[in-house]
């Protein structure tokens, strides 16, 4: 898969209900160990982050992630913007996810999330 591609799946896994298929995504995308962190947690693992977005899911019912830039890559570092679309068709504010990603295997071994833009 392209950095793209892995970034999509991730991004699918966070619009995924079920669960099994959710860690599926996860397992194509992101290293066993992941470690995902945003302001209000910091998880290391995949079954913890499966557990995580199933959470999210449940308080934003029928909303999706969709990446909204393209992947900005060096130094085995990556950037893009995602945006959450609720059920409705309105969204909030863009974050913005910040990922180092294993060279060999093409995953993502950590995700660094900002919610909204950024601060002047």
């Amino acid at each position: 898969m392209t950095l793209e591609e892995t970034i999509d799946t991730y991004c699918a896994a966070w619009s995924e209900r079920d669960p099994i298929r959710r860690g599926e995504l996860l397992d194509k995308a992101v290293t066993a160990n992941i470690r995902y962190t945003d302001p209000q947690t910091d998880i290391v693992g995949r079954p913890g982050l499966v557990d995580h977005i199933s959470g999210v899911l449940a308080a934003h019912v029928g909303a999706k992630i969709v990446r909204c830039s393209a992947v900005d890559e060096h130094h085995g570092m990556a950037r893009f913007a995602w945006r959450l679309v609720k059920a409705d068709g309105t969204s909030l504010p863009d974050g913005l996810d910040v990922v180092s990603f294993d060279a060999q295997t093409g995953k993502l071994k950590s995700v660094l999330g900002f919610f909204g833009p950024l601060k002047s």
